[in-house]
């Protein structure tokens, strides 16, 4: 579990504009975490966690892409059914709100990324740090690749 930099990149929701920031992205090495792809009539929103935010800024003030940066809780969750659940009821006991949520696809031996905009983020891993110390289960803590650095 980690506190990541989320950025929500707004962009023209026009076809071409997606494949041309997220092609910028592969070509200046930058990996993607997670991301979510929201739309209205007039625009799209990208929340998208890098694994390196730096250099995720610099491409996306290249492409003169507007841009806001929001902290939100990583959790390395089983990829089975249950696991995000047990966080979000964990969270609810402490009264956390979780305001929005998405998950990766897949994560390192099977596992899967829940990235999730709480209320309290230190609140939020402290209840889910004790949770882990308690009943060792779907949740393991580890460091971003930024926070190693």
């Amino acid at each position: 579990m980690y506190v990541a930099a989320q950025f929500s990149v707004f962009m023209v929701n026009k076809p071409g504009v997606l494949a041309r920031v997220l092609s910028e992205f592969a070509k200046e090495r930058v990996n993607i975490v997670a991301i979510t792809m929201m739309d209205s009539a007039e625009h799209g929103v990208m929340r998208v966690v890098f694994e390196e935010p730096t250099k995720a800024r610099d491409v996306l003030t290249k492409l003169n892409m507007p841009y806001n940066e929001t902290e939100v809780l990583c959790v390395n969750l089983a990829n089975k059914a249950g696991a995000l659940a047990t966080v979000a009821e964990k969270l609810a006991t402490g009264h956390i709100n979780i305001s929005y949520a998405y998950c990766t696809a897949g994560a390192k031996g099977g596992r899967t990324t829940g990235v999730l905009k709480v209320s309290d983020v230190k609140k939020a891993m402290k209840l889910l740090e004790d949770h882990n110390k308690e009943s060792k289960d779907t949740s393991a803590v580890r460091q971003s690749k930024a926070a190693r650095s």
